[in-house]
């Protein structure tokens, strides 16, 4: 089997066109999802081929090639971040008859569900977790913290990582100008109404801030891959992303228009 590189470093393997990955208590919710999304004919997520008997998620893999951050090369480009939002618009769109159906109230979700439930948010849509082909978004997956939601929980995540919104050297991407400029050609690929434009700063600031708290919590209940984040101080640059989005809300809710 091939190693993939990425999360939960040396447990995710590919063999020919499935991938192996560990499973957890919320793994039949995302099953579930997925077999609903074949059914809407979303081709663009990972397909189910259920469990091994090890404990193993198994399921197909989702080709194109794949970034990280710093953003450089095609994922940075202005089509990869506009396919981006129009697939997660489509995503979403194809996840609203799911919510609404009444099975998906006794759906266990690593992630608490959110009022309102409008969509299954995809709860870390970011460049590290989409395939693209060229320049353009053709896949998405690790789909772990899916969960019931308001499309703008969704979103302001995935803005706040596509923009980015972020203070590290590493990770950022230009300047405010640039990364303001970036989250208005998001909004605009995704179709997101103005009135929803008004409030996404302080949903991307509770978004972040949600963040925090659930790797302190996860850090407190034991999780040794939160225990090392915290120590390493990974948590630092969510809390500086926050005071940067409350310093500039003003200026970058006015560019998003």
């Amino acid at each position: 089997m091939e190693e993939l590189q990425g999360g939960r470093e040396g447990l995710v393997h590919r063999l020919g066109d499935k991938v192996y990955r560990p499973s957890g208590f919320w793994s039949p919710a995302i099953h579930r999802l997925f077999a609903h999304l074949k059914s809407e004919q979303f081709d663009f997520a990972p397909e189910s081929f259920g469990f091994d008997d090890n404990g193993n998620e198994i399921l197909s893999y989702v080709s194109g090639d794949v970034y990280n951050y710093p953003l450089v090369g095609a994922i940075s480009t202005e089509q990869a971040l506009c396919s981006s939002a129009a697939l997660l618009r489509q995503y979403h769109d194809a996840t609203v008859s799911f919510v609404q159906n009444q099975q998906c109230d006794d759906l266990k979700w690593l992630i608490p569900a959110r009022e309102p439930q409008e969509v299954i948010c995809h709860g870390d849509y970011a460049p590290y977790n989409v395939a693209l082909s060229g320049d353009t978004v053709v896949g998405l997956f690790d789909f772990d913290t899916a969960h019931p939601g308001p499309r703008i929980w969704d979103i302001a995540y995935a803005v706040y990582c596509w923009a980015p919104f972020k203070t590290n050297e590493y990770d950022a991407l230009g300047n405010l100008t640039d990364q303001a400029l970036r989250a208005k050609q998001f909004c605009d690929s995704y179709g997101l109404p103005h009135q929803d434009r008004e409030l996404l700063v302080d949903a991307m600031i509770s978004r972040v801030s949600a963040l925090v708290d659930f790797m302190h919590s996860e850090a407190e209940k034991g999780n040794e891959a939160f225990i090392a984040n915290i120590k390493d101080g990974h948590h630092l640059a969510y809390i500086a992303d926050i005071e940067y989005l409350k310093r500039n809300k003003r200026r970058i809710t006015e560019s998003l228009f």
